[in-house]
């Protein structure tokens, strides 16, 4: 597909921070150059250039139709390129997906789809599988193991859809586990969790971040995103800003991304006052 002419891009995008230099190739676990994502020719990410380092937690934060959960499926070959591409590790998204785990949307799940919990979290080892094999015993207790961390395996035989949303949220974390990925990608892991739910993803992926995984994090909430990330990308169809928390929340840059439409400038101004004082 040919990229879409600069005349076709309505609204007027702040120029980015540029990222932090990262090492390229093997080493890098994402890649981005010039990426354009379209829905009817109309841009909905633009010219994205990004360099992830290896053991970050970054947060993807901006307002809604953003793109950012459009550049989560962008980077997993879900969507079509109008231009640019992606790499993980040095490779196309097709070649290493054993190094990816993916904790999608709840609202992007078919919940009444017959399966318990512990067939689920089986899903995350198909990657480690050849073609045709069935989940090993070795398999079976990697997924018991990833439901302890996520506290969910007294619920191992209960259907999915019997569930409450944190619970939901919780299982497909424990699937992502079981991928033993080394890059992460999660839309809104939070959106509808109760907060001993929020608190035990946190703590998982500082855990995944302390053993060198790399994380990107899609979060709509501002006054926590400083604590939870150290770093932050800030998304408004271009990328606005990419560095550590310390540097990219701060209230200007915050402002450029929302345009004005964010209703609580006045919480994060007070949370960039404190953190500075």
């Amino acid at each position: 597909m040919t990229p879409l002419p600069k005349s076709q891009i309505e609204p007027e995008i702040v120029p980015f921070k540029a990222p932090n230099p990262s090492v390229p190739g093997a080493s890098c676990p994402l890649e981005i150059h010039d990426l354009t994502v379209a829905y009817h020719q109309k841009p909905v990410l633009w010219g994205i250039d990004l360099q992830v380092p290896p053991g970050r937690l970054v947060g993807i934060i901006g307002p809604n139709g953003a793109g950012k959960s459009t550049l989560i499926k962008a980077v997993m070959g879900l969507l079509p390129l109008s231009s640019g591409w992606v790499k993980i590790f040095g490779q196309p998204y097709q070649k290493q997906l054993r190094r990816v785990g993916y904790v999608p949307q709840r609202e992007s799940v078919d919940w009444d789809f017959p399966v318990n919990v512990m067939d689920v979290v089986l899903m995350g080892r198909f990657g480690h599988l050849g073609l045709f094999r069935r989940p090993s015993k070795a398999d079976r207790e990697i997924a018991r193991e990833c439901l302890e961390k996520v506290r969910m395996l007294p619920y191992a035989n209960r259907q999915i859809a019997n569930l409450s949303g944190g619970q939901q949220q919780r299982v497909f974390l424990a699937r992502a586990l079981a991928q033993e990925s080394d890059l992460y990608l999660m839309d809104e892991p939070f959106a509808g969790v109760d907060a001993a739910t929020e608190a035990a993803i946190v703590e998982i992926m500082h855990e995944l971040k302390e053993r060198g995984k790399t994380l990107l994090v899609v979060h709509h909430d501002l006054p926590t995103a400083r604590n939870y990330f150290d770093m932050l990308l800030l998304l408004n169809m271009r990328l606005v800003a990419f560095g550590p928390t310390e540097e990219v929340f701060e209230y200007e840059l915050l402002q450029k991304t929302y345009g004005g439409r964010l209703t609580i400038l006045s919480e994060v101004a007070d949370a960039v006052r404190q953190k500075t004082s």
